[in-house]
């Protein structure tokens, strides 16, 4: 697991990827910031992601800004997982529904 990158959650909708940025450059180098977006709406989802370049800045980062309140809001900070496989949860085409018929 890479444990340079983290998830930050609670987001003020105003945060973009370069405040996201400003908000964590103080804990080292940032290869990355992303606010997760809608695809279709473009406004942001309320969470997104900080890499560092190095872990023991990511490890500062974590302990020093999780439940910080920015814009009112305590956001959430935790060293990012792999996303899960989601598979099939319904909505699809059913292959049994007309199987004895």
């Amino acid at each position: 697991m890479d444990k340079k990158k983290l998830y930050i959650g609670n987001l003020p909708w105003s945060v973009n990827n370069d405040s996201l940025k400003e908000m964590f450059a103080a804990y080292g180098e940032i290869s990355e910031a992303v606010v997760i977006t809608d695809r279709y709406s473009g406004r942001s989802k309320g969470f997104g992601f900080v890499t560092f370049v190095n872990e023991a800045d990511a490890e500062k980062a974590v302990a020093e800004m999780a439940e910080k309140e920015v814009g009112g809001r305590k956001i959430v900070v935790n060293v990012a997982r792999p996303r899960e496989e989601r598979g099939n949860r319904g909505g699809g085409y059913r292959q049994d529904f007309n199987k004895d018929a």
